[in-house]
């Protein structure tokens, strides 16, 4: 028997939901009956549900984070998850690194996290209940040239993942990491043009599709994951439409 989603009632809160992923998993929940708050720097396409609702976020803007949480609560009563997706990925070498995008990227892909489940926590400690996902990466352990500042700031949130999922393991809210492995979105095109580590990531893992990830995360954000602390890795996956 096909197990179906249900979202009826929860209310979800993706960052960098305009595009991609977060975009894709924006439509899913809503399609199972959920509410969705979108945040991001630019406004993503409206769902035929009326039920995801975008929010113009910098999630490197701790004040703008806790206004926009509270607009998501006051205009929808609660919220159930957390879905920290927002992420930045400069291309560029150690020595042609400036500070600012060094800084850009741990401010938006690291201190936006921290930003956004300060800002969510409370009211989930206050249920004792609530799901926070937050977006790993295979090049925060393996490294990739050009990409050390991505690389590190994947690497240092799946240890703050696994250090959050500790503190609040007896407050039943679930913490867990996603390595959505090599997916084809305009951020990871825009990091790697045509040719060179696009073709070997072709060649030896495939490169799947946004929506090859929604399975995973709805699985994760669901009463069936009855885990926390954990690293969900999608590398050398199928893509869905393989399997059909």
């Amino acid at each position: 028997m096909k197990a179906r989603f249900d979202a009826d009632g929860d209310v979800l809160i993706i960052t960098g939901g305009a595009n991609g992923i977060g975009a894709a998993l924006a439509g899913a929940y809503a399609a199972a009956g959920g509410t969705v708050a979108v945040f991001d720097v630019r406004r993503g396409a409206d769902h035929p549900s009326g039920r995801v609702h975008h929010y113009l976020v910098d999630v490197s803007d701790r004040d703008r984070v806790l206004a926009a949480v509270a607009e998501v609560r006051a205009e929808h009563g609660r919220i159930d998850a957390l879905v920290a997706g927002a992420a930045v990925q400069p291309r560029v070498n150690v020595l042609e690194m400036d500070p600012g995008q060094w800084r850009r990227a741990l401010a938006v892909n690291l201190d936006g996290v921290l930003w956004c489940v300060q800002a969510v926590l409370p009211q989930m400690l206050s249920r004792q209940s609530g799901v926070i996902l937050v977006f790993g990466s295979g090049l925060g352990s393996a490294g990739h040239p050009g990409a050390s500042a991505y690389a590190a700031s994947k690497a240092a949130l799946v240890a703050f993942a696994k250090s959050l999922a500790a503190e609040v393991a007896t407050d039943r809210i679930r913490v867990n990491a996603v390595f959505p492995g090599v997916v084809d979105t305009a951020q990871f095109r825009a990091a790697n043009p045509p040719g060179g580590e696009r073709e070997r990531w072709e060649r030896s893992t495939g490169i799947g599709v946004a929506e090859d990830v929604v399975g995973p995360l709805l699985f994760l954000l669901s009463p069936a994951a009855a885990m926390t602390g954990s690293v969900l890795t999608r590398e050398r996956a199928f893509s869905a439409g393989d399997l059909s």
